[in-house]
């Protein structure tokens, strides 16, 4: 049991081995980005659509805002990322909203932003000038619910009176015969 004091040897490491090499292109698990918002001026109610391509290789994010109803679900869309829809709460204020993402499945993040408006339905200011089209529509309405009047009546009696006539005669002259028989 002797304790030699020889020293094990151990082969040198190549230039650069020890420092730090940098994820390849794509690999990064830190991202940060944004995340494009369509449309980016909205309002109360309305749905947006959003991407990003800040999770890399990631399949999954959630995006949220203040303005948002709901946490907005990432999935992939094709080759351009990642994308959500997020509908706006309908009591959201007029102002400008951040929108944060945060990919699942790495480190990556994205910010973007979107601007909350109320459109306020417009009234005219003045009559419209287009002639007498609504008048008519009125016009029409009252005299279906009054009915026929008087010169109705009398014209539907003055045609059942020449009808009665014309049947009258019709009839007299078949009972008569022909002339000279």
């Amino acid at each position: 049991m002797g304790g030699g004091g020889g020293a094990a040897l151990c082969p040198a490491p190549p230039p650069g081995a020890g420092a730090p090499r940098p994820p390849p292109a794509g690999d990064d698990d830190r991202r940060t980005g944004t995340v494009s918002i369509t449309p980016s001026t909205t309002a109360p109610g309305a749905e947006v659509e959003l991407w990003t391509d800040a999770c890399g290789r990631g399949r999954h994010a959630k995006g949220n805002s203040d303005a948002f109803a709901s946490v907005a679900h990432f999935r992939p869309a094709d080759d351009k990322g990642l994308f959500a829809r997020a509908r706006i709460r309908s009591d959201a204020e007029p102002r400008s909203y951040d929108v944060w993402v945060t990919c699942e499945d790495s480190g990556g993040r994205a910010t973007g932003a979107l601007t909350v408006v109320h459109h306020t339905r417009p009234s005219p200011a003045a009559p419209v000038k287009a002639g007498g089209g609504g008048a008519a529509t009125l016009a029409e309405r009252s005299a279906e619910a009054q009915g026929p009047g008087i010169r109705h009546a009398v014209t539907g009696l003055v045609l059942a009176a020449v009808a009665a006539v014309a049947v009258a005669l019709r009839t007299s002259r078949r009972r008569r015969g022909p002339a000279g028989s």
